[in-house]
């Protein structure tokens, strides 16, 4: 046994360089990208580690998939006190954590128990993924081979670690405190003979299985068994739900948005490193739902392929600038330079179908940020190109001459409240709440019906408000997801000031979009308002008292809901818009499949609204049906873009005289007690 120690001291450090040499070359690459902090709130961030990464919360999402997952990574947690004592067995073949004490048998008979659990879950992830061929799970040759290998050396680890124990059984050098009966029935398996030379072996065979596994991992999709807990702590607590400012006024800034690797935030490199290609990103993807050419799963995978690709020319060329020096491609490597991120790697189409509703990022297990870089590349393809749509064309010149995406004059912007007696801020400038209207509640024949209906239940209600009429812009969300940042700089900074002169406190909206900016974007231009959506307001007036519902006592009316996706998915609001329907409706208020976190795109997020669909089935299509199946005679929305999305789907399905569709302000004015 004395020359076990030497071998296996020669073997770790070997194994051990390796591992170091690659991840710190790997890690090295962040430096190219951008700086982003991602320290603040350490507490926080700790406690939503704890609860994402290491309490899997995520996973369960999906439920089997979730319980099988766990099952591994949960007994690779347990395994590794075991493992630990494997690795000082090589240096010293007596060792064990029997001096813990009382703790010893429950590590005995937990890691015991999750060897066998890890079995069964690696047989289940292979069945799924080969067998069964869960769609999602799908990839490539190598994708493949990847599988293959993680699966077969989880395999080869636990089960020889089991057989280890089996004959540490049989030859009695096992700690009495030991309490391990998986490992004991196999023991009827180990020759007494032979024990110890089956020992010897499976000692051998666990070991070099983890260090190899180890140092296999930094070349495998399966990198996030090191990165996946970092990248946790690293990201939101919620999926983030604005985008980040540019400053024009900044000198020497030549490039806006991201055209390649050093436009990326380092987050966003870390995110490509820990992504698993489980593909619940896709499956949860309108676009990609509905037979379009986008996955957000492929963005961060093309990612980390031009990382690998171009970050160690990149690095060198860093390394050689920030030491005085110049560093010269060969020819080879300027042709990897030239290619470009945005076209080489990614499909410039598929960009165009986002819908920005971050269904992604809510369902990533662990917190990839998928929309910032689809945002960040449509910046490059508009501010630095000129390279979008020519749909949207139109809207962003009436975006800049008009203030809204439409071709209405200002001037007709509070042309829906005329007879109201709704004044404007100019007529009367002492108020307590700015009812900020949106593009849509001005102009759109359909819309302006809410802005009416919102209007009066303000008024039943003698709430003290004012609109801003023709003074009133667009608050710049279309232009910001379209990629127009420097448009949507320009809107936001007239707003703010038209905000700030008629000293604003508070906004109420019809608008999730105008809701979300308001409220998660303008406080980084200096606009820092009590921003409430029209759902909480209407709320907080039936909580108040101040307007009183009578119950559908004729039973006639049978509602379902649809989230909207910046309302719900980004500012977690699913309550307060139900809460005054089912005070209406009470159990008739059914739920779609897709709901609340879960809830399915409209399709008109991310400036589609003005985009048109050139590619498979269209999204308010796949969204109205599965409304419709709920059998409910109504279907409520709280967005004036989803009330057109659903209102276009419920006619082509040729449901219009069956089905209403209306925004929840218009059912509760109909259900109001005089």
């Amino acid at each position: 046994m004395m020359i076990r120690p030497i071998i296996f001291g020669i073997v770790l450090a070997f194994f051990s360089g390796m591992l170091y040499y690659n991840l710190k070359r790997i890690f090295s690459y962040l430096q190219i990208a951008k700086n982003d902090n991602r320290t603040d709130n350490p507490g926080r961030r700790i406690i939503h580690t704890l609860k994402v990464a290491f309490g899997q919360t995520k996973i369960f999402r999906q439920r089997f998939a979730g319980i099988v997952h766990v099952g591994i990574y949960w007994g690779f947690l347990v395994l590794l006190f075991l493992a630990s004592e494997a690795v000082f067995q090589g240096f010293y073949h007596k060792f064990n954590w029997s001096f813990l004490g009382p703790i010893y048998p429950v590590i005995t008979i937990s890691t015991d128990f999750f060897s066998l659990v890890v079995i069964i879950a690696v047989t289940f992830s292979f069945l799924r993924r080969f067998v069964f061929k869960v769609k999602r799970l799908q990839g490539d040759r190598h994708e493949t081979l990847d599988a293959i290998i993680v699966f077969g050396s989880i395999f080869i680890i636990v089960s020889s670690l089991m057989i280890e124990k089996s004959s540490c059984y049989v030859l009695g050098t096992l700690p009495e405190s030991s309490f391990c009966p998986v490992t004991l029935a196999l023991t009827s398996i180990i020759p007494v003979s032979a024990a110890n030379i089956i020992y010897e072996i499976s000692w051998w065979v666990h070991i070099l299985a983890i260090l190899l596994f180890a140092n296999y991992l930094p070349f495998s999709k399966h990198f996030h068994v090191y990165t996946s807990i970092p990248n946790v702590y690293f990201s939101p607590e919620k999926i983030p739900n604005k985008v980040d400012r540019i400053d024009f006024e900044q000198e020497g800034v030549e490039k806006f948005g991201v055209v390649d690797l050093d436009d990326l935030s380092w987050k966003s490199i870390f995110d490509s490193y820990s992504c698993t290609h489980c593909g619940r990103c896709t499956s949860v993807c309108p676009a990609n739902l509905t037979g379009k050419e986008l996955s957000p799963r492929e963005i961060i995978v093309q990612i980390r392929e031009r990382t690998k690709e171009a970050a160690p020319i990149m690095l060198k060329m860093k390394q050689a600038k920030d030491s005085g020096k110049e560093y010269i491609p060969s020819e080879e490597e300027q042709k990897i330079l030239d290619k470009k991120f945005v076209g080489d790697y990614e499909n410039i189409d598929a960009l165009w179908q986002c819908t920005t509703c971050g269904a992604c990022m809510q369902e990533c297990p662990i917190t990839i940020e998928h929309v910032p870089v689809i945002i960040g590349m449509r910046q490059s393809l508009v501010m630095m190109e000129s390279n979008f749509p020519q749909e949207i064309q139109p809207s962003f010149s009436d975006l800049e001459n008009n203030g809204s995406p439409w071709s209405f004059s200002p001037t007709e912007r509070a042309d829906w409240a005329e007879g109201t007696g709704i004044k404007t801020c100019a007529e009367s400038g002492d108020f307590d709440i700015l009812f900020w209207v949106g593009c849509a509640g001005s102009f759109d024949d359909r819309a302006k019906k809410i802005s009416l209906a919102f209007s009066k239940i303000m008024q039943k209600a003698n709430i003290n408000f004012r609109i801003l009429g023709q003074e009133e812009r667009c608050n710049g969300d279309v232009a910001r997801r379209a990629g127009n940042e420097y448009l949507a700089d320009m809107l936001i900074k007239m707003n703010i000031e038209t905000l700030n002169r008629y000293n604003v406190k508070k906004i109420v909206t019809i608008c999730p979009h105008c809701f979300n900016t308001f409220k998660n974007e303008y406080p980084d231009f200096g606009g820092n308002y009590e921003v409430v959506h029209h759902s909480e307001f209407i709320m907080h007036l039936i909580e108040e008292g101040k307007i009183r519902i009578k119950p559908n006592l004729k039973n006639d009316l049978k509602l379902t809901y649809h989230d909207s996706c910046y309302l719900g998915r980004y500012n977690q609001i699913y309550d307060a818009p139900r809460f005054g329907l089912e005070k209406i409706v009470g159990k008739n208020l059914v739920e779609p499949k897709r709901a609340k976190d879960k809830g399915f795109c409209c399709g008109a997020g991310g400036a589609q609204m003005f985009l048109e669909e050139t590619k498979g089935k269209r999204v308010n299509i796949e969204r109205t049906e599965e409304l419709l199946e709920t059998g409910a005679n109504c279907i409520a929305v709280n967005c004036p873009f989803c009330m057109t999305m659903i209102t276009d789907g419920v006619k082509a399905k040729d449901k219009v005289d069956e089905i209403a569709v209306k925004d929840i302000a218009e059912i509760i004015l109909d259900n109001l007690e005089d």
